[in-house]
């Protein structure tokens, strides 16, 4: 016979503490949704990549600064999302449950306070801001840092942000297009340079597509959520047969900006390393044709391979120039 162990109150309490400790903790990194900071940070580090290669300059302490203010934008868009949509997220979740859509799910399970992604919206849009002063004034970067920096810290603020909320007035993905495409390559290289190469616009299109067709992709799971409270986004204004349409011929236009971008200068061993990333994409597109995104569980397998669309095509310029 083996003695049972016993519990005193004490431990007990400690113990319920200790797990709602831990849940806090993993609500807070939720919330935060880290995995979804590639998208912004990787075309941060393509940029100063880049100016390291063409222009032989790079600082350390102006890239740590950097993908700091990029992270703490990021965050600040994250969170002004959760505030903001929380009502749709709450439908969505209990719809459906997809990693790439509805929130992170921490406001509507109550692990986190409503309140305080609003809060913590404006002070990382505060602390970015400041890092912009620092690069800008102190370690004299270049007079355009704070403008590309209020490029990003803006439209990303004010995406879910009442009473602009750029996602319902049609133009919402496009600006996502803009600020994870071309703005963090340009603003990587900026700041290490003073100046923005040509080859960065060619570069930061088939990027900016990408993550275009990511937020648009990312939509179809929310689509009756959001319908159902009046967001109107890109693809409840089109309809899903439309988007639909406009995903896959999004997709065609990507890829020709890719290889344009070798015909424009990028090394030609780019469309080597591209070939992974253009099957796959023509994987996603031929799943569409076919309606297979219809169903919810492929349809969230597809959201994630289309990151790695986004991912995939950032890392061939990386990849390209080593």
């Amino acid at each position: 016979m083996f003695p049972l162990r016993s519990f005193s109150p004490q431990q007990d309490t400690e113990n319920t503490l200790n797990a709602e400790f831990k849940e806090k903790i993993k609500g807070w990194i939720g919330l935060s949704r880290p995995p979804f900071h590639t998208v912004g940070v990787l075309p941060f580090i393509l940029g100063t990549f880049l100016a390291w290669k063409v222009d032989g300059v790079f600082s350390n302490t102006i890239f740590i600064l950097g993908v700091c203010a990029v992270i703490l934008i990021l965050l600040s868009t994250y969170h002004a999302g959760e505030y903001f949509d929380h009502e749709e997220d709450r439908i969505s979740k209990k719809l459906f449950h997809s990693l790439f859509s509805g929130g992170s799910g921490v406001i509507p399970a109550g692990i986190v306070s409503r309140k305080v992604p609003l809060w913590t919206s404006l002070i990382t849009f505060a602390l970015a801001a400041t890092i912009g002063i620092i690069l800008q004034f102190v370690l004299e970067t270049g007079p355009y840092t704070l403008l590309l920096g209020c490029l990003g810290a803006f439209p990303g603020f004010f995406y879910s942000t009442r009473p602009i909320r750029l996602v319902e007035r049609g133009v919402g993905e496009l600006c996502i297009g803009f600020c994870y495409g071309w703005l963090p390559v340009a603003s990587g290289f900026y700041i290490q340079t003073g100046y923005i190469s040509p080859i960065i616009h060619w570069i930061g299109v088939p990027i900016g597509l990408t993550i275009f067709n990511v937020i648009l992709l990312n939509e179809f799971p929310d689509f009756i959520a959001d319908s159902t409270v009046g967001k109107r986004n890109l693809l409840v204004r089109v309809g899903k047969q439309k988007g639909e349409a406009l995903y896959i011929a999004t997709s065609v236009l990507a890829l020709m900006a890719m290889f344009l971008s070798v015909a424009a200068g990028v090394p030609g061993k780019a469309a080597y390393f591209y070939l992974p990333i253009l099957i796959l994409s023509a994987s996603i597109i031929t799943m569409i044709l076919l309606r297979k995104h219809r169903n919810q569980k492929t349809l969230e397998i597809l959201c994630g391979l289309n990151i790695a669309v986004n991912l995939g095509t950032t890392t061939t310029y990386i990849l390209a120039y080593m």
